[in-house]
């Protein structure tokens, strides 16, 4: 990695250590395992979920849907993913559909094929081709929200060169980017770049905060207080440089959470972060 020695004898940041999460939070392993055995608690009493529908003909071109109860939905809220383009699938989030289920939305969770098997220009064009799937299964307004990687790929559908077609993107009402990765740019001078395979153009034509933004759609920015100073940095960063677009970009730091909990407040109807989501006032 001599692009990244050479950048680091620069900076003085060591930016492997910049991104790792798991050694500032302790305990980090359990919240792996305890995202999975709630998912596969919630979808086995879920009341309407319709699982593995696909949007392409690859293996992890597929997402779970689930439906309120009795009710028409809302809309469709679309939640993506973390794990740094490189690891997780839908499987370990599905409690997180709870809160927007409960008032009265569709929940869809995708997936999207990681690297090194997919770059991450690809990704972006599979969730969008997902976005567009759900759409089809679910009418009304669309909201986004995705974690950390996730986060980046829910801001990518609404730059100005989104894969979105125009009747799904007169659909979006909200973005909601919980400690997303917006500035790609310092991931070429981390080890994981070995398998992402960022290149200098592909850090720049996949970072939000370096893209225009579509327009007329509303960005909310929320991180944890106690995430890492990088994960701040990014947040403040599209907040800033979509702002000064015109795009009503709210940054929210939730004090005291971390980048493993600050999540945990979709699986509740009444938490700030779904109320967030829904664009609901604050209760």
């Amino acid at each position: 990695m001599e692009q990244g020695e050479d950048m680091q004898d620069h900076t003085g940041i060591d930016w492997d250590d910049a991104f790792a999460n798991r050694p500032y939070i302790d305990q980090a392993g359990s919240f792996t395992d305890a995202w999975a055995t709630c998912a596969r608690s919630f979808r086995e009493t879920a009341q309407d979920a319709r699982l593995d529908l696909r949007y392409g003909t690859p293996p992890r071109e597929a997402f779970d849907l689930f439906l309120p109860a009795d009710t028409p939905p809302k809309g469709a809220v679309v939640f993506v993913h973390g794990g740094y383009w490189m690891a997780f699938d839908k499987s370990s989030w599905s409690h997180l559909a709870q809160g927007a289920l409960a008032r009265g939305w569709a929940v869809a969770l995708p997936q999207y094929t990681l690297a090194p098997n997919a770059r991450i220009d690809q990704m972006t064009g599979q969730i969008g081709r997902a976005i567009t799937e759900i759409a089809r299964h679910v009418v009304g307004p669309i909201m986004l929200s995705g974690h950390s990687a996730g986060g980046h790929l829910v801001t990518r559908m609404v730059c100005d060169d989104t894969p979105l077609p125009p009747d799904v993107r007169a659909r979006m009402r909200h973005v909601l980017s919980i400690s997303g990765l917006h500035d790609l740019r310092p991931l070429q001078m981390t080890a994981m770049n070995t398998t992402l395979g960022l290149t200098d153009q592909t850090a720049q034509s996949e970072s939000p905060a370096l893209l225009r933004p579509l327009g007329g759609v509303a960005v909310t920015v929320w991180v944890g207080g106690h995430e890492r100073p990088e994960f701040l940095r990014q947040s403040a960063l599209l907040r800033e440089a979509w702002s000064r677009c015109g795009t009503p970009v709210r940054l929210v730091v939730d004090e005291g959470l971390h980048h493993f909990n600050v999540i945990d407040g979709l699986e509740h109807a009444d938490s700030m972060l779904t109320r967030a989501l829904l664009q609901l006032p604050e209760g």
